[in-house]
């Protein structure tokens, strides 16, 4: 090869079934965080997800490398987080005790249950799956706190909720 001919292209790999269930917790996961931070920032949704797919997926902080997330559930949680918020939060009202409505709750734990709540409205994932995969998130966010066995009784009333046709 000469020095003008460009290399070939290397064939890329399709990911495997693992792969691909680590992408979409990842996805989840950053969903999560997403929300968060166009939450506390003002920040719009298509700018938090410009910058989490150029800057978070897959990236190298301090030797650490990021999760390589799945953009497609990413950018559909997000987008219908923020298209379906006002049902999500209703549905998450509903789910709380009434002396705690969303807007008292840590902002964490909003985040997680709006991109849940989106995907327990208009996913495709059994509202199983999501309710194990967000109490993941949750003990992510809260390891040592009994937050993951709140955010497990909250979303499977909201999913009993949004599909009562999956219980």
């Amino acid at each position: 090869m000469t020095t003008d001919e460009a290399p070939e292209p290397r064939a890329l790999k399709a990911p495997s079934r693992e792969e691909k269930r680590r992408m979409r917790s990842a996805a989840r996961l950053y969903a999560v965080q997403a929300l968060f931070q166009m939450e506390v920032s003002g920040q719009t949704a298509r700018e938090v997800q410009r910058e989490f797919e150029t800057h978070r997926f897959g990236a190298v902080y301090d030797g650490d490398e990021m999760a390589e997330g799945d953009p497609d559930l990413f950018a559909k949680t997000l987008a219908d987080a923020v298209n379906w918020q006002a049902k999500i939060d209703q549905m998450t009202d509903r789910a709380l005790v009434a002396a705690w409505p969303i807007n008292r709750i840590d902002p964490t734990l909003r985040a997680l249950f709006r991109a849940a709540g989106a995907e327990l409205v208009e996913g495709d994932a059994p509202p199983k799956v999501v309710i194990t995969e967000y109490v993941d998130v949750a003990r992510a966010f809260f390891p040592e706190g009994k937050e993951p066995k709140f955010v497990n009784a909250v979303l499977d009333h909201m999913a009993r909720e949004a599909r009562p046709e999956a219980f």
